[in-house]
Order: C-alpha cells, then sequence, then structure tokens
C-alpha cells in the first residue's frame, strides 16, 4: 500500500483558478461559473453538499475569484477554501441576487460565461431569468482541456491508482468463477478495490458469456459457467483520481476461435497504445486500434470509441475517436480500450490507461493482456 499523498495547497488551486480565467478569456469568454462538483473540488479544494441552495464559484479574468454560498455553509467553505472571498445569501432572499452582481462587464449583467457541466437546470434557468442579456455555454464544450493536461501530483495519484487496480485484478483472478454469479464477482471486485485503496468504486463490470457483448453490461443473476469469456472492468477514485481497467479472462480453456479474437484485440490495444505520442491527433490512437479489428475481418463488431481521458473523474476529455483532431500533449490521460463483440455469444475487451509522455507514451496499468485462465 502506498502512503496517502500530500493534500493539494491553497497556492496550487489558486494556479488552477488563473489557468481557468486565463483559458476563458482565450477562448473569448468573459468567466466560468462552477457548481458544486468534481470542476469545483479540482478548482477550489472545497466539497460541499450538492443541494437545491446555490453555491456557485464565479471566475472572471482580471478579478479575485469568488465564491457564492448559502450562509449556512459559509463556515465550512471558508475552512477548506481559505482563499477565497465568499459571497454568501441566506435563506428566505433571492438567491441569485448574490450572483447576478458579479457577471458582466463591471457587474452589468451581459456578456459570456462557461458554466460546469453538473449545474443543476434550475440554477441556469434563474441566472438567465434574470440576466437575459447574458450567454452560456458548456464548460466542456468551450474549456475541454481545462483539466485534461496534469501535473506531476496529479501523475502521481492517477498512477497510484492504476496499480490498484492492477493489485485487484491480480487477486481477482485468483476467485472462484465457476458456479457464481456475476453479482458475486462484482463484489468482490468492489471490496478488493476499497482493500488497495479506493475511497471510492464507481463501476465493476462482470460480463459472462453472451453478456460480454453489452461493453456497459450491469452485472447480474446469470450463474458463470465453464465454457465462459468474461470481461471484467472497473475502476473508481483513490485519492480522488481515478482508475479504470479492463482485462477478459476464460473459465477454463478456450475454444480456437475465442483465443484467435482474444488475441486481435489484444493486438489492436497494443497498436493503440503505440500511437501516442506527442503532437499525433487523438483519432490516431483511435485509427490505429480499429485499424487491426478491421483487417481481421470484426470491424462491425468494435462498437465503441477507442478510448477516453481520465482524472478526478473516469470519464472526462479528451476522447480518442474519429473526428477528434486535438493534438495529445504531455501530462495527459486516458483510456486505450478497443474491444470486439459478438452478439449471443461474448465479447473482449482489454484497457490500460495511458499517459503521454515526452517521447510517446506510458502506460499505468501493467497487469498481463495476455487470456487469463480462471477456475
Amino acid at each position: 500500500m502506498t502512503e496517502t499523498p500530500a493534500p493539494f495547497t491553497a497556492d496550487d488551486h489558486a494556479a488552477r483558478m488563473r489557468r481557468a480565467e486565463s483559458a476563458a478569456a482565450a477562448a473569448g469568454l468573459d468567466g466560468v461559473l462552477v457548481a458544486p462538483g468534481p470542476d469545483l473540488v479540482w478548482l477550489t479544494g472545497y466539497r460541499p453538499v450538492e443541494t437545491e441552495r446555490l453555491t456557485m464559484l464565479v471566475l472572471r479574468p482580471g478579478e479575485d475569484p469568488v465564491l457564492v454560498v448559502p450562509a449556512l455553509e459559509a463556515p465550512d467553505a471558508a475552512r477548506a477554501a481559505p482563499a477565497l472571498a465568499l459571497r454568501d445569501w441566506t435563506d428566505g432572499q433571492d438567491p441569485y441576487a448574490a450572483a447576478v452582481s458579479l457577471l458582466g462587464p463591471a457587474g452589468g449583467g451581459t456578456g459570456r460565461y462557461a458554466v460546469s457541466d453538473n449545474t443543476w437546470a434550475m440554477h441556469l434557468l434563474g441566472l438567465q431569468q434574470r440576466l437575459p442579456d447574458t450567454g452560456y455555454v458548456s464548460l466542456t464544450e468551450s474549456l475541454p482541456m481545462l483539466r485534461a493536461v496534469k501535473d506531476a501530483a496529479e501523475l502521481d495519484r492517477l498512477a497510484a491508482a492504476g496499480a490498484a487496480a492492477d493489485a485487484t485484478f491480480e487477486e481477482i483472478r485468483k476467485v472462484p468463477f465457476a458456479g457464481r454469479r456475476e453479482t458475486d464477482v462484482a463484489a468482490d471486485l468492489a471490496e478488493l478495490l476499497r482493500r488497495f485503496g479506493h475511497s471510492q468504486v464507481d463501476f465493476t463490470i462482470v460480463a459472462s458469456g453472451p453478456n460480454g457483448a453489452n461493453p456497459h453490461h450491469e452485472p447480474g443473476a446469470r450463474t458463470i459457467e465453464r465454457g465462459d469469456m468474461v470481461v471484467l472492468d472497473f475502476g473508481g477514485l483513490k485519492d480522488g483520481y481515478g482508475s479504470d481497467t479492463s482485462r477478459t479472462v476464460h473459465v477454463g480453456e478456450p475454444d480456437a476461435e475465442e483465443r484467435r479474437v482474444h488475441d486481435i484485440v489484444r493486438a489492436a490495444q497494443e497498436e493503440g497504445c503505440r500511437a501516442v505520442r506527442p503532437g499525433a491527433a487523438c483519432q490516431d490512437v483511435d485509427r490505429a486500434a480499429r485499424a487491426v479489428i478491421d483487417e481481421a475481418g470484426y470491424g462491425a463488431y468494435f462498437v465503441h470509441r477507442t478510448g477516453h481521458g481520465i482524472g478526478v473523474t473516469t470519464h472526462e476529455p479528451p476522447y480518442m475517436v474519429e473526428g477528434e483532431e486535438r493534438p495529445l500533449v504531455p501530462g495527459m490521460c486516458f483510456s486505450v480500450e478497443p474491444g470486439i463483440y459478438l452478439p449471443g455469444r461474448f465479447g473482449v475487451r482489454i484497457e490500460d490507461i495511458v499517459t503521454v509522455t515526452e517521447d510517446g507514451g506510458r502506460r499505468l496499468n501493467t497487469t498481463s493482456r495476455e487470456l487469463v485462465i480462471v477456475d
């Protein structure tokens, strides 16, 4: 087990807020509005309870950051983010009055703002009603790379989360599969992730036999049988940063086609990882992996993008998908996870988290990608 890393400092969060302000200005925006959720935690270190009461960070280039907060939560906010100026409001008051004067040039109520994606509709509509001359765009659409490039401390956390997921796989391959339900193995995965340091388990896919042809299968009551291919895909958050890995195992000896399909996916995943280098386009990773599967005649059965970014959430930009021409930059982290899904029969997926380095890419998952035989 690794030691708990030192928390991010007020200086770290101040630098992130300045980065957000600069990115907003470069995108022609007047500021960024951030509701409770992963963006607020990443920017400020403050994780409030998410309720119907308005909490919103207002970032504007050239202005000090201000957190609009319910008065009853102001003491918690002050302790968690002491460098932030607070603008509080009390139950019974109009919660938007505290926010509207902060928006637009000199608080004039005009301008265009990026809004964090998990902002409640009632709050966005409340701002729009009171400030009809303001405009709003999704934070992910307008500033998709805000959290995409990780610093050294973030990379360390992602590597530790990946190592914990790897340790989980090494243990799960030792447990019995045959004769147990998918939900039983999923519960084992969740327990192991927590044992190896995860504070939050986001998903534990156990897709056996024909269920493996559904990439996002929810573990169910199906009893795993000898002869089943089983897709395992699991991850969550450790010290605030995500893990996500997939391996496909077989209960007993596989037949020739099952081995062949697994070998094709393994080769595709290898080519996708080899395509990772600074300056390559995100879509190049997808193309490299997909070409292997297409050439083998299974292109119609690879039904999703090759990868997604990961950080304080397990899915975030950038995305490794056709049409995404954004160049890879050192510090970006994302999955490379091609798959083949044969309806009514079985599926195969292999996934690693990869970070872009100065001269290529580095996998944060290191467990065997060979077809593992389980009991």
